[in-house]
Parts: C-alpha cells; sequence; structure tokens
C-alpha cells in the first residue's frame, strides 16, 4: 500500500524507495511560469483529493553540467514548473524526526534535488531522519537581475520558501521543523552563507554543513549583475531600455533563453577561472573576507560541519581539453609568485595542477578554512582525498557525494570513479553516513572528530580516516 501525508493543503499519496516512503514532486511555491517569471516564489495553491506524489517532477530549465565528465550526466524532463521537494521519511506520522534538507551544487546553472545522485533513502533509513530534496530556479530565471526585470537572487528566494514550508507542513512527513539541519554542496553551500544572512530564513534551520563552498569567489554586486543582463538582453535582441523590455523576457522560450545565457558565459570566461555568469547578488561590491566575517556573526548558535575535497578544481580544468597545456606565459601570469609554492608542493605535477591547486584553494578549501576559525559556534571542518589510484580528476570537486548519501550506484557512470576499489568506497561510504548522521542528530559528528579551534584539526577520509592538521589560511 503507498503511503500517503496530510499537509494543511492537501492530501498526498507517495511510493516506496529503497524500502522507504517519498513523496515526490511536492509543491512548495507557485509555478514561476507567465506573469511570475522573474517574480519572487509565490505560495502554492492548496488542492483538492489525494495528490500523486509517486512520480518525479521535472527539474529545472538548465543546459549540460560543465562536470558531467567527472559526475556522469543525467536526462530529466525540464520546466519552469519546478519549484518542489522530493521527501524521504522513514514513515509519514507522528513522530517527529531530525530533517536534513539539501540544496544541490551546479554553479546556480544545473542540477536538482530531485536527482537519484542525491537520493535520501539511504540517509532516512539509517538515521530515522526525514530527508528533503528541494529544486531550485538556475541560470537567467533564478539569478538574473534588472531594475526593470527581475529583483534576482530568486533562487535564493525559493530556498528560503522551502523552507518556511518545511517549517510549516513537514511535521505531516514525521519531521521536526526545530531540528533542521540545512546542507549544501558547492552553489548549495555558499547559497546557505546567504540564507544565513536572512533574517526571515535563518530561524529555520539549526545546523548547517557546508561542502565545498565557493566562498573565494568575489560577490557579484547588483551594478554588475544588472550589467551582465543588459549583455543578455541584447543578445536576445531586446533593449533593456525600452518600456516593453519586461514583458518581451516574460515571453523569451526557454530553448532560447538558455542558448542566450550559454553564450553570455562564454563571453564572460577567463583563463583558470570558473565563476559562473549568474549568482547570488548583494547591493554593493563586499571583500570576501569581510562577507565571511559576516556570515560568521550572522551564524552564532549554528553548529556546523564544514569542508572541502581535496584537489576541487581538477574536476573543472581535468575535462578541459584547453588545460591540457596551458598556454605558459598566461599560466606564470595568473599563478604570480605562487608558482614556486605549488611546484614544490606537488614536484610531479603538471601546469595544469599547478594552476588546479591554486584554484582550489582560492576559491574553496582556504575560504573554508577562514570561515571554519571565524564561527562563534560549535565546528568540526574535514578533507576528503579519496581518489582511485590514477584516476585523472583525483579528489575533485563533487567526489564525496556518493559517499555522503550513500548512492554510488547512481554514479555508476562517474568519471571520478573510474578504477575505484568498490569494497573500499563501500566502507568509507558507511563511515561518512554514520558520522553525517550523528552530526543532524546531534550536533556533532562520530567519534574521533576534534572540533576545528585553534589546533586547525580537520578529519581526513580517505583509506585510512583519521584527523589531521590544516596551516593557518593565508
Amino acid at each position: 500500500m503507498n503511503p500517503t501525508a496530510h499537509t494543511s493543503l492537501g492530501d498526498l499519496q507517495g511510493t516506496i524507495e529503497a524500502g522507504v516512503p517519498v513523496f515526490r514532486a511536492v509543491p512548495y511555491a507557485a509555478p514561476p511560469i507567465g506573469d511570475l517569471r522573474f517574480a519572487p516564489p509565490r505560495p502554492p495553491a492548496p488542492w483538492s483529493g489525494l495528490r500523486d506524489a509517486t512520480a518525479h517532477g521535472p527539474i529545472a530549465p538548465q543546459g549540460p553540467s560543465r562536470l558531467r565528465a567527472a559526475m556522469g550526466d543525467f536526462d530529466r524532463p525540464q520546466s519552469e514548473d519546478c519549484l518542489t521537494l522530493t521527501i524521504w521519511t522513514p514513515a509519514p506520522d507522528a513522530e517527529r524526526r531530525p530533517v536534513l534538507v539539501w540544496l544541490h551544487g551546479g554553479a546556480w546553472m544545473s542540477g536538482a534535488g530531485s536527482l537519484d545522485w542525491y537520493s535520501g533513502a539511504t540517509l532516512a533509513r539509517e538515521g530515522d531522519l526525514v530527508v528533503v530534496g528541494v529544486n531550485y530556479r538556475l541560470g537567467a530565471l533564478g539569478y538574473l537581475h534588472h531594475p526593470a526585470i527581475s529583483p534576482g537572487n530568486l533562487g535564493t528566494a525559493d530556498q528560503a520558501a522551502a523552507l518556511a514550508w518545511i517549517e510549516a507542513h513537514i511535521e505531516a512527513f514525521g519531521g521536526d521543523p526545530a531540528c533542521v539541519t540545512l546542507a549544501g554542496q558547492s552553489a548549495g553551500g555558499t547559497s546557505i552563507g546567504r540564507l544565513v544572512l536572512d533574517p526571515e530564513a535563518r530561524p529555520r534551520f539549526h545546523r548547517m554543513i557546508l561542502q565545498s563552498a565557493s566562498f573565494g569567489r568575489a560577490p557579484l554586486a547588483a551594478a554588475e549583475a544588472a550589467s551582465r543582463a543588459e549583455t543578455l538582453m541584447r543578445g536576445l535582441g531586446i533593449d533593456p531600455d525600452a518600456a516593453d523590455a519586461a514583458a518581451r523576457m516574460r515571453d523569451i522560450p526557454v530553448p532560447t533563453l538558455l542558448a542566450a545565457q550559454g553564450a553570455l558565459a562564454r563571453s564572460l570566461a577567463r583563463f583558470a577561472e570558473t565563476t559562473p555568469p549568474f549568482m547570488p547578488i548583494l547591493p554593493e561590491p563586499i571583500p570576501g573576507a569581510a562577507l565571511i566575517a559576516r556570515i560568521a556573526a550572522a551564524a552564532t548558535g549554528l553548529e556546523t560541519l564544514i569542508g572541502v575535497t581535496r584537489e576541487e578544481v581538477h574536476a573543472f580544468f581535468a575535462a578541459d581539453p584547453a588545460m591540457a597545456s596551458p598556454d605558459p606565459e598566461r599560466s606564470a601570469a595568473r599563478l604570480g609568485t605562487s608558482l614556486a609554492h605549488y611546484r614544490a608542493r606537488r614536484p610531479a605535477g603538471s601546469m595544469m595542477d599547478w594552476l588546479a591547486d591554486q584554484a582550489s584553494d582560492e576559491t574553496f578549501i582556504h575560504p573554508s578554512w577562514r570561515l571554519a576559525a571565524a564561527l562563534p559556534s560549535a565546528t568540526f571542518a574535514y578533507r576528503f582525498d579519496y581518489a582511485p589510484s590514477g584516476n585523472r580528476f583525483k579528489a575533485c570537486h563533487c567526489a564525496e557525494l556518493p559517499f555522503t548519501f550513500g548512492t554510488l550506484d547512481a554514479f555508476a557512470g562517474a568519471g571520478m570513479l573510474e578504477g575505484g576499489d568498490r569494497h573500499l568506497e563501500a566502507a568509507l561510504s558507511a563511515r561518512m553516513r554514520a558520522d553525517w548522521i550523528a552530526f543532524i542528530r546531534t550536533g556533532a559528528p562520530g567519534p574521533g572528530w576534534p572540533r576545528y579551534d585553534a589546533n586547525r584539526l580537520t578529519m581526513r577520509f580517505n583509506e585510512i580516516c583519521e584527523p589531521a592538521a590544516e596551516g593557518p589560511a593565508p
């Protein structure tokens, strides 16, 4: 018999995944279509009868992921009507279980919380948790900012709306709205930094897990975001100053809009950089260090698990033919005086390796350690070091995801796992799941984890899992 849940908006019928009840395509906001394209999320309408929540809904419109060579690929129906949740629960009953809310990565351009990569079935079953995957708007539809078109940050507003829905309705699925851990990877983790600063969203989660957040990317200020929007509009044949600009932008077919944002991304691409064309904006420019300090100050009371992979940017560069033999002059200019440092650290490396190591440190690793050091509440840190022997992607961006979710089978086509020892990987995944579950339930991971304090101790995940000291981030 299929499971049912009873919310104040209406009743839902789910299905069973790996022995766990799951409810799919659960709307947390009104479809952002028609006049609601480029508008903040609106509450969903209630429904009558038993809503079918057995099948996946569409994901946000997007182009191919730039990390598909490392992660593998997916093919799902796409639609602007995508503001939905996937909810795994041991049982939709009166028991109040800890809740894990997942914000996917993808540079605010690709991905979905409903992908099989992020199935919460194993975590829900093993941890007696309710797990929620969030779909939110991406690319120009989620992050275009222009005074005449959109306020920007719509994807982040979608995430905040999902948290509000969860607070109001998760008890119907056996979840405890007073024990919510907000977790995210890459763009999802960076988005949590923005939600910490949101006075309405901040009280709706009580712990956070930041995986490979890109706090080293310079925040995009409103003026630059508006300039990018105008470039996009001109590429679509729309005068940004015309009275009908907003109406015409709402009428642009999705494939045309995706093609234009792809062209914009290519025009903005810079050598040895990974910055996307659309992302959350701030009203005024702010140095990265000041933003980290602001996030840390707003995170008082939030127990935090934060970490990175050892070689984050190898996922981006190793799949790019242009980076196989990067131009020596441009490489030397990009590395600057740090070339000697990275060459000494990886003496058998290539120029691509040294560029990737520098970008990993600047974008992901050092900013994460700075935030960990600044956070005022209990903080635990990790570094994921495992990579199959000889794998060209090394311990890259996204490499920890199959292990934390226990979804190694869903990543069967992932280049980053080629050549791996499946027995070792299964054991490492079990260890990491146990640690993540312990943190979600208690605010501290499993035994042997030191706090990240003045000693700068992190848990290293590899064939051997043990604490190790990180040097202070420069």
